[in-house]
Order: structure tokens, then C-alpha cells, then sequence
């Protein structure tokens, strides 16, 4: 007898009419908050594991600066950009994706890069990867994606079928999982590695002209990574490897730093480029839009106490300073609010209150009272509402980011799923890497997906073909498929290879 299969509902029952794209203002956004579906997906996400973080559980941080070397007030207004010399003070967590708090530092992850500025017109936080690109571009798929990177609900284990389904059923996946998988995914030591905003950013001047960015922050230390071997061995010799490295040059002196580079895309390029310049899971290329230089950031100070500055520090990209906002980047609106959400959860409605997540260079002045942990006098006997005429705090005009044209229909927009897709995956394959790292990337995808099923196998070494004949062929040989019949799946259309690698 055939089982009938069950329909996807809320909480509450009702029919979910689609699970993979959030409802957005034309096919690229933004992302509206009338989508109660992706509201509620993220918050419950959110709060599934207490207390340590969702994702990015284990982590090491240090205090710093920023140093500006270059000025781009022609493009921004934000007061810590606007002077060649100026030094703003920062607070770096370095961290593991996917691993709970007691997981080894060597383990293949991305690794989190994010950055406080505590200017003087408040914080702005710059959370990143070490990597320019992300796995999936609609946050409809983030609880998804991180519940395959974690443990199966049954066993409680590590699941390559569960990570493999998952990434071969979304092939818009393809070129971090050919970042992830090359010795790239394995850092030797935070020290060691470069940090990206992966999203797309925008920066606005006094005029109200706008710009879109993105940033690098590239080691001094100079690029070191672990084979795989190298890896699986400090997971025992010594898992807190990277914590014990940075933590202890900074104590001997030898203070990290990293160049600070933006890329600058015009609105006028960005309606006519090739492809979707606010897709994460593309570069924009360096020839079109070469790097430049703006800055250094140095770390030269180690937390005094792990909990109260590492363990609490909290990160959104939410936390603008006014010459800095948000691009259309469906990934980030949905970062936009779930930050923020899951540090209400974790540490509570006043965590902005914090040493470490408080404004150090700028007063906090608002009307938001009560709520557990209060730390300061809760505004006294100040109004706590606006408009009032008892000399409570104004907003201040013309702070704002400028209007950007939004238009389309409100839906859920697919992402037409084409051969721009595989082309940047490809082209890290056959122009980036030498001879010894797509040796490397081979061995390190057999090693794992050897490790599920032969259907999804065959599925993702499809995905590999269409990026790269070269690289489809040796991971096929790798684990033993046909390449005749990897060949074939690669030719089909996304709907027909999963009808074809389906039980």
C-alpha cells in the first residue's frame, strides 16, 4: 500500500504554498514583510537551541581598530570614513558555522568574520564569512540548509545523506561547495584568513547619491590552510587550535591585521550587469570591478573575560550608522531581521545594553524602556513615547537612506535556475586553482560524499560535471560512478535529474 504523502503546513495547518522562495517587491526584491510564512519559519528557527548560538556557536573574538587610509566621502557620509588617519575601535568574532560550542576549530566550515565599529554616530556591524559567497540566496531555505548541516533528528549524528540531498537538490550551491571543499574550508587559524561582507551593501553621500559595495578584508598574515589530513588531526592533537593561536599572538605582540578593500558598483551598472549583482552566491568580478583600498584593521587587545565579551557579543546586520544601508540582497533582508530576533531570544530585549554590544563612541538615546536585564536607570523619569514637548530626544532628518526604485509584483519569486549558475564554480576549478588544490578539492568531496547514498552521489556529481567536465569526471572516478551516466544527469534539467536520482 502506498503511503499518501503529507501536505507542508503552518503551525497552525494551514497549506504552505511555497516553501523555497520569500515574497518579494519584482523578482529581485526586496524581501516584504507581509511574508508571515518567512517571518515565522525565521523566528521559530531562531529559537530552536538554548542557549548557545544557533550557528555560529564557537567562536574567539579580540578588540582593535579600524584605521582609514584612504577617503571615500565622495561615496559615503558615515563619520568613521571620512578622514584618512581617522581610527575607530572594533571587536572581531572569528568562529565556526555549522558545530556546537565544543566542536574543533579544524573542522571543513565556513568560518564567521564579523566586525563592531563602535563610531561615533553608534555601532555598525560588518557580519561576514571567509568566504565572498554564501550556499543559497533566499533566506526561505536558511533553516533548511543549517538543519542539514547539524545532526539527524534520529541518530543524532553527522548525516552526509542529509547534507548531500539538501545541496544537490539547490544547485545555486555550487561554487561555495567548491570554496568549502578546496583547503580553503579548512583555515589554519583565524590569523590566517581572509574575511568578505559576501552581501552586497549600500553607501550614500550628503547628495543622497547612492552606491552598492562590498567588502574584503585580506590577511597580512598571509593565506595558510590544512589539507584534509592536516585537519583531521588537529581535531585531536589540538581542537581549539585557532582560538589558542590568535588568543596567543596578540598576548606575544605579534597583533593580526588585515587590509581593508571595497568593491563599487554604480546604480546605473547594476541594472544593466550580466547577472543579479545582489545574488550571494556570485562574485563580482575583479576586472569589472577592481578592489580598492580603504583601510587597515589591526587586533592588539584580548578579551579580559571570554563570556562578557566573546559569549555575548552580539552581531546583526541590522546595526547601521547613517551613510550605510541595505541593498536588495534577498539573503541579507532576511538577516535584517533574524540577527536581531535570535539576540532578543538569547540574551534578551536589553542586550544593546551590554559593554560589549553598547555604543562606545556615541550616547544611546531612545524611548524603548523595561524588559529583563535592565542594566542602566531605564531613562529615569524621561517621556517614554514620541511626539512629546518635555525635551525628550528628536530623530534627526535627513539621516535616512535614499529612496531606490522598488517595483513588481508581490509573489514568490523563483530564481530561474541557468547555466550562470555554475559558470563562477567553473571558473574558480580551471583558472584559480593550481594543479595540487583541485587535486585537494577532489579528495576532500570523495572523502564526504563517499559517505552517502549512491542516488545523491550521482546527483551532485552532476552538479560538478555542469561547472566542469574535469571536475565532474574525477569526482566520479573518485567514488567509483560511471561517468557515462554522471554525463547524462548532467544534461537533464534540474526537475528531470532529481525525478531520475529519486527513490
Amino acid at each position: 500500500m502506498i503511503k499518501t504523502k503529507e501536505k507542508l503546513t503552518t503551525g497552525f495547518g494551514a497549506p504552505v504554498e511555497n516553501d523555497l522562495n520569500s515574497m518579494t517587491a519584482g523578482p529581485k526584491g526586496p524581501v516584504l514583510v507581509q511574508d508571515v510564512h518567512l517571518l515565522d519559519k525565521l523566528a521559530h528557527f531562531d529559537r530552536e537551541r538554548i542557549p548557545e548560538r544557533v550557528v555560529h556557536a564557537k567562536g574567539a573574538g579580540a578588540h582593535g581598530f579600524f584605521e582609514l587610509t584612504r577617503d571615500v566621502s565622495n561615496h559615503t557620509r558615515a563619520k568613521f570614513l571620512s578622514e584618512v588617519g581617522k581610527k575607530t575601535e572594533v571587536f572581531v568574532r572569528f568562529s565556526t558555522v555549522g558545530g556546537e560550542k565544543g566542536s574543533a576549530d579544524s573542522e571543513r566550515d565556513p568560518r564567521g568574520f564579523a566586525v563592531k565599529f563602535y563610531t561615533e554616530e553608534g555601532n555598525y556591524d560588518m557580519v561576514g564569512n571567509n568566504t565572498p559567497v554564501f550556499f543559497i540566496r533566499d533566506p526561505m531555505k536558511f533553516p533548511d540548509f543549517i538543519h542539514t548541516q547539524k545532526r539527524n533528528p534520529a541518530t543524532n549524528l553527522k548525516d552526509p545523506d542529509m547534507f548531500w540531498d539538501f545541496l544537490s537538490l539547490t544547485p545555486e550551491s555550487i561554487h561555495q561547495v567548491t570554496i568549502l571543499f578546496s583547503d580553503r574550508g579548512t583555515p589554519a587559524s583565524y590569523r590566517n584568513m581572509n574575511g568578505y561582507s559576501s552581501h552586497t551593501y549600500m553607501w550614500y553621500n550628503r547628495k543622497g547619491e547612492y552606491f552598492w559595495v562590498q567588502y574584503h578584508f585580506k590577511t597580512s598574515q598571509g593565506i595558510r590552510n590544512f589539507t584534509r589530513e592536516e585537519a583531521d588531526h588537529m581535531r585531536s592533537a589540538d581542537p581549539d587550535c585557532a582560538t589558542r593561536d590568535l588568543h596567543g599572538a596578540i598576548a606575544r605582540g605579534e597583533y593580526p591585521s588585515w587590509r581593508v578593500e571595497v568593491q563599487i558598483m554604480t546604480p546605473e551598472q547594476a541594472k544593466d550587469y550580466r547577472f543579479d549583482p545582489f545574488d550571494i552566491t556570485k562574485v563580482w568580478p575583479h576586472a569589472d570591478f577592481p578592489p580598492v583600498e580603504i583601510g587597515r584593521m589591526v587586533l592588539d587587545r584580548n578579551p579580559e573575560n571570554y563570556f562578557a565579551e566573546v559569549e555575548q557579543a552580539a552581531f546583526s546586520p541590522s546595526s547601521f550608522v547613517p551613510g550605510i544601508g541595505p541593498s536588495p540582497d534577498k539573503m541579507l533582508q532576511g538577516r535584517l531581521f533574524s540577527y536581531h530576533d535570535t539576540h532578543l531570544h538569547r540574551l534578551g530585549p536589553n542586550y544593546h545594553l551590554l559593554p560589549v554590544n553598547a555604543p562606545k563612541a556615541a550616547p544611546m538615546n531612545n524611548y524603548q524602556r523595561d524588559g529583563a536585564m535592565r542594566l542602566d536607570n531605564n531613562g529615569g523619569g524621561a517621556p517614554n513615547y514620541w511626539p512629546n514637548s518635555f525635551g525628550g530626544p528628536d530623530p534627526e532628518p535627513g539621516t535616512g537612506i535614499p529612496p531606490i526604485d522598488v517595483a513588481g509584483t508581490a509573489a514568490r519569486h523563483a530564481y530561474v535556475l541557468g547555466d550562470v549558475d555554475f559558470v563562477q564554480a567553473g571558473v574558480l576549478y580551471r583558472k584559480v586553482m593550481t594543479d595540487k588544490d583541485r587535486e585537494h578539492l577532489v579528495g576532500n568531496i570523495v572523502a564526504h560524499l563517499g559517505g552517502a547514498r549512491k542516488r545523491l552521489q550521482l546527483r551532485q556529481t552532476a552538479l560538478f560535471y555542469k561547472a566542469d567536465p574535469e571536475y565532474g569526471e574525477g569526482v566520479a572516478k573518485g567514488l567509483g560512478l560511471k561517468v557515462e551516466e554522471v554525463r547524462r544527469l548532467a544534461a537533464m534539467t534540474q526537475e528531470d535529474r532529481v525525478k531520475a536520482t529519486s527513490e
